[in-house]
């Protein structure tokens, strides 16, 4: 895969969709209670790209959902920094007060922040976060990790985040979330995909993985219709 520079606009850009398109696409979507929770990457944080709008996927999903349903509560507790573990103690009583129907999953990217990562460790916080999240009878959702974010401190960081993201689609597929998968996504191969930090990506990529979500989530509806 090679890297290049992304020279397009959020109107050009073939990885994206338009608003107007995105809400068609979930135009029969039954959600009315739509939660984000976890860190930075629940979050949508992100430079600003030259030809995009300001906005994370996470707030640009809710504009999107709001299309569809005008009366669409929305809350998102992201911190950054935030480990599955912060997510479980201090965020989780906020989304079961809330009542969601559609609630969006961190992915654990923190969890790998520590010299030697206890990955059976992270599983059980992760299990437990989706046991909480399930009870609340919403659709879940949650991301992999893309190969553009790299932590080169680590020198395993490649084999940590594959760990990771094996971690996450079996909890996903045991619990019934959907998976947009960012690990092998076109996306990575843009050489400006990622902010300032070398972590998250600008907002050019937060566009592109709100149509991902879009389109993931199309899909469920797609399936469910009789």
């Amino acid at each position: 895969m090679t890297s290049r520079a992304c020279t397009f606009t959020e109107e050009t850009d073939p990885l994206c969709l338009a608003a107007v398109e995105a809400a068609g696409m979930l135009f029969d979507a039954p959600w009315l209670r739509y939660a984000v929770i976890g860190d930075s990457l629940s979050a949508g944080t992100g430079d600003r790209s030259a030809g995009y709008g300001s906005g994370g996927w996470s707030e640009r999903m809710g504009d999107i959902l709001r299309q569809v349903r005008p009366d669409l509560g929305y809350l998102n507790t992201a911190v950054v920094g935030a480990t599955t573990r912060d997510t479980l103690g201090q965020q989780m009583d906020r989304v079961r007060e809330f009542v969601p129907d559609l609630l969006h999953l961190p992915c654990g990217a923190n969890d790998l922040l520590r010299r030697s990562p206890d990955f059976d460790e992270i599983e059980r916080d992760m299990r437990a976060m989706y046991d909480q999240a399930a009870a609340t009878g919403a659709q879940l959702t949650t991301f992999t990790l893309g190969r553009a974010y790299v932590v080169p401190v680590f020198p395993d960081w490649t084999e940590r985040v594959v760990t990771l993201n094996d971690i996450t689609r079996r909890l996903a597929r045991a619990y019934g979330a959907v998976v947009v998968d960012m690990w092998d996504h076109p996306v990575n191969a843009r050489q400006n995909l990622l902010s300032a930090d070398g972590i998250h990506f600008t907002t050019s990529g937060q566009a592109v993985m709100a149509t991902a979500m879009v389109r993931a989530l199309a899909a469920v509806l797609a399936r469910r219709t009789p």
